[in-house]
């Protein structure tokens, strides 16, 4: 099984706390897969928004495939997210009772089949992000410290 990662989604780590992660299928056009293989994806400014049954995938910007010229996609559509009936369920439930929002972390192909990886997530405070980021440059300098040791 490889697996080929197309995009990902780097602010996701430092503007929430991720809680569960799922992984999803695409239901995708013809085009709209060559684009994803061409790595002419971006998933920065996406969310995922789910009703009672569907999830779908908002605001992800996948680009037009210059050889399929009249039968393109709209970059911008949304686009059904292939998950179970319960973990629907479970993700309809979480949103809307703790106020948490799902947010993609990375799209890959595996197999050949484009895949996205979706987090519950739940919005980090500019203190939360300061402390993060002091955090990750303390145990940089340790690691520093150390490897002049050895």
């Amino acid at each position: 099984m490889s697996i080929k990662v197309v995009a990902n989604n780097r602010k996701a780590k430092h503007d929430y706390f991720l809680l569960d992660k799922y992984e999803a299928g695409l239901v995708l056009k013809g085009s709209e897969i060559k684009s994803i293989r061409a790595r002419q994806i971006s998933i920065k400014e996406a969310y995922v928004r789910v009703s009672e049954r569907d999830a779908w995938l908002v605001n992800a910007h996948i680009a037009p495939y210059n050889p399929a010229s009249s039968q393109n996609h709209e970059p911008r559509r949304e686009r059904k997210l292939l998950l179970k009936r319960r973990e629907i369920k479970k993700l309809w439930d979480e949103v809307r009772q703790k106020g948490v929002t799902i947010v993609p972390l990375r799209v890959y192909l595996s197999d050949g089949r484009a895949k996205i990886e979706i987090a519950l997530a739940k919005g980090k405070r500019n203190y939360d992000k300061r402390q993060t980021i002091a955090k990750r440059d303390a145990e940089r300098e340790i690691r520093r410290a150390m490897r002049g040791k050895g």
